[in-house]
């Protein structure tokens, strides 16, 4: 790996002793700051516009279904060519998107197909920037420092949880929706520059072979794999189901915050803070942890215990509750979300590990998705029942995923070099038996 440094000390921050991985945890930062920004930033426009929960879940939903449409696409691509490339055209994009909806804030032109239009074209760019993203820290840090990676990730993305949303909060008060898309703008500008610098893994010798291949093979291939593997399949379920209910309350933030707390956009970003805090705080735990193994059943404990936070968070109507429970929330979310992407990562082949991730990242289409339905529901019966209905229906997926699939609880997966290397020829004489490119999972797997 590039940069490497040759004594291995391993500590909650040893991932970021590794050049190319700190350019890239940088660029997460900028981009997680304009995308939590843009969360409260877009809610309250359209709330303002519009007045409508119902609009205020549609507005989420538009930057949603492009994850849905290209996603499986977007995997495909990372898997086949430049990651780099394909993220730093992706922020670009969304920078420029960001400064066009400034512009016509501030110009009073404002519509509100204008924040749907634009909703849909961010989540384009979004769709081919997660799993360019998310494959290349694999690339660079490898297996053993997989989990403590995708934790700082985390931490990153949470970090700019507990201040992104404060700040647009702020400007939004102060100085006004655009000066808020201004500066999101220059967020995706700066994420741009970290990844320049980068110098990635040189690509792997079967890429060329998989450029040579048909598109949509590359695409079908994908399912067909998340289809036969039983552990990779339970972990999508677990991911797509929970947070496609339970992370609908993000949406209804403007409901809470001035229907149930009696407060403003600044009360939405600190609530939003709070959870923040929380993720954060959960993700440096995961990343301090030295294990040379992940298991299945923390996964399932962690999705029981976030839908069951999302569910007690809805309950409150006192700010402060409101903020421990989304401390707790918030810790909740990150522990079960990060130890479910290095289970996937690390037992998917890397041929096909940009499809793999792609599918798990649906989730990020599949939430908006959510968001519709909740706000289809805040509207008839109120934002803190649409939330107890999500959550409980995320709590109802996890036990029935559980029930089908009860061989998941005793999953052990080794993150050393040497495991992987055992999983990949076990991959690689699939492949040879089936005559295609891609195989199962499980075959190098333990069960205690």
């Amino acid at each position: 790996m590039a940069n490497e440094p040759t004594k291995r000390r391993f500590t909650t921050f040893e991932s970021l002793a590794v050049r190319d991985y700190r350019l890239l945890w940088l660029g997460q930062v900028s981009t997680s700051m304009g995308q939590w920004m843009d969360q409260i930033t877009r809610g309250w426009l359209i709330y303002q516009l519009t007045g409508s929960p119902f609009q205020l879940g549609l507005a989420t939903a538009m930057r949603g279904f492009p994850l849905l449409i290209f996603g499986i696409a977007a995997g495909a691509l990372a898997d086949r060519s430049g990651r780099k490339a394909q993220l730093i055209i992706a922020q670009v994009v969304n920078a420029i998107l960001n400064i066009v909806l400034a512009a016509l804030v501030v110009t009073g032109l404002v519509e509100p197909w204008h924040v749907y239009v634009t909703a849909f074209m961010a989540g384009t760019v979004q769709a081919f920037q997660q799993p360019a993203r998310q494959t290349l820290i694999s690339d660079i840090v490898g297996n053993e420092r997989l989990l403590n990676a995708l934790a700082l990730n985390s931490a990153a993305l949470n970090g700019s949880r507990v201040l992104g949303p404060s700040i647009a909060g702020l400007l939004i008060v102060r100085l006004g929706v655009a000066n808020s898309y201004f500066l999101q703008g220059a967020m995706y500008l700066v994420a741009t520059i970290w990844t320049f610098q980068m110098q990635v893994p040189e690509p792997h010798t079967d890429r060329i072979q998989r450029q040579r291949e048909p598109f949509l093979k590359s695409i079908t291939e994908g399912f067909a794999f998340v289809a036969r593997e039983a552990n990779i399949r339970t972990l999508i379920m677990l991911a797509l189901g929970p947070l496609t209910f339970a992370m609908a309350y993000t949406s209804m933030m403007p409901l809470i915050a001035i229907e149930v707390l009696h407060g403003d956009a600044s009360t939405q970003g600190l609530l939003l803070s709070f959870i923040g805090v929380g993720a954060l705080g959960g993700a440096l735990v995961v990343a301090s942890l030295k294990r040379s193994a992940g298991y299945g059943l923390p996964v399932v404990i962690g999705a029981l215990l976030f839908s069951g936070a999302v569910f007690a968070f809805a309950s409150s109507s006192v700010l402060w509750v409101s903020c421990i429970l989304g401390v707790v929330l918030g810790a909740f979310s990150v522990t079960y979300t990060t130890q479910n992407q290095t289970l996937l990562q690390v037992l998917a082949p890397r041929r096909i590990r940009g499809r793999v991730m792609s599918i798990y990242l649906l989730n990020r289409a599949t939430v908006p998705m959510g968001a519709l339905l909740a706000g289809a529901l805040a509207s008839s019966f109120g934002g803190q029942t649409a939330i107890h209905v999500m959550s409980g229906i995320a709590i109802a997926i996890v036990v029935l995923v559980v029930t089908t699939h009860p061989e998941f609880i005793r999953l052990r997966v080794g993150f050393s070099d040497a495991e992987e290397a055992d999983r990949e020829r076990v991959a690689a004489s699939e492949d040879a038996r089936r005559g295609t490119g891609v195989t199962e999972a499980g075959g190098a797997t333990e069960r205690v």
